[in-house]
């Protein structure tokens, strides 16, 4: 490590005590140690924080994921959004398919990755977000909940089209795209079980539900899913196993 990085690296950690005694530890091996240790341990806390913040809840893995299950995925562009290319253009990956078809763990995992890189995220499902934005009963509170939308780097919305909404929350969730849109492309990832076409019936009330698709797919990754549902396949396995151990089990003694 150069003198250079040693300044560079201390500056950033705030080490001034050191940064005023430099000429005496220029030369040493404990200095380039107690950086690393610093970093680490300062990036250590940093993921965790973030992992707390972005409210990811529990998962499973992409190693897990079962891709021959459903009838249409395209791998290449979930293994693409997985490299978080998409966060420099500031792209919105969007996940359209039925229910229980996997979108919500691709948009967990995707998430997951991005703390990994270091960015902030915050994953929220449609109906607490909105339902959030529009319980605010000031304009300075509900700046502030909106703010709490717009400043991560990414914001992942899970279950657009689960619910149906007013005109109240289809402006909220119209304000929190256009707001990340504008602020330096921030992307948003969504899932949905509904095509565009369909999100008429998600705001049916709303005027700018068309400007809103609009925003939304301008500048996006749209990944279709089309099979059946995982979690009922796994649930009626799981019905089936229980079923076979009842069979094996031997008969009670009546004592």
């Amino acid at each position: 490590m150069t003198k250079d990085e040693l300044i560079t690296r201390l500056t950033t950690l705030g080490l001034h005590g050191l940064l005023a005694h430099l000429d005496e530890i220029t030369d040493a091996d404990w200095p380039r140690w107690l950086v690393d240790v610093e970093e680490s341990e300062r990036q250590r806390r940093s993921l965790e924080r973030r992992i707390a913040n972005a409210k990811l809840g529990r998962f499973k893995p992409m190693a897990d994921f079962d891709w021959t299950w459903p009838e249409q995925i395209e791998r290449g562009q979930v293994e693409d959004l997985l490299r978080l290319e998409f966060i420099a253009e500031g792209a919105n990956p969007i996940l359209v398919g039925p229910n229980g078809i996997g979108k919500t763990m691709i948009a967990k995992n995707i998430a997951y990755q991005a703390l990994l890189a270091g960015h902030t995220v915050c994953f929220t499902t449609a109906s607490a977000m909105l339902n959030e934005l529009a319980s605010q009963d000031s304009a300075s509170a509900l700046r502030r909940r909106v703010a709490r939308y717009t400043r991560p780097r990414l914001l992942a919305v899970d279950e657009v089209g689960y619910l149906s909404y007013g005109n109240r929350h289809a402006d909220l969730l119209f304000e929190v795209v256009t707001r990340r849109y504008d602020d330096g492309g921030k992307p948003t990832l969504v899932t949905t079980n509904k095509t565009f076409s369909e999100w008429s019936e998600v705001f049916p009330s709303a005027t700018c539900v068309v400007t809103l698709v609009d925003r939304l797919v301008h500048h996006s990754e749209v990944v279709q899913v089309k099979g059946e549902s995982y979690r009922l396949k796994e649930a009626q396995e799981r019905a089936e196993q229980r079923k076979r151990s009842k069979r094996r089990e031997p008969p009670r003694d009546p004592k």
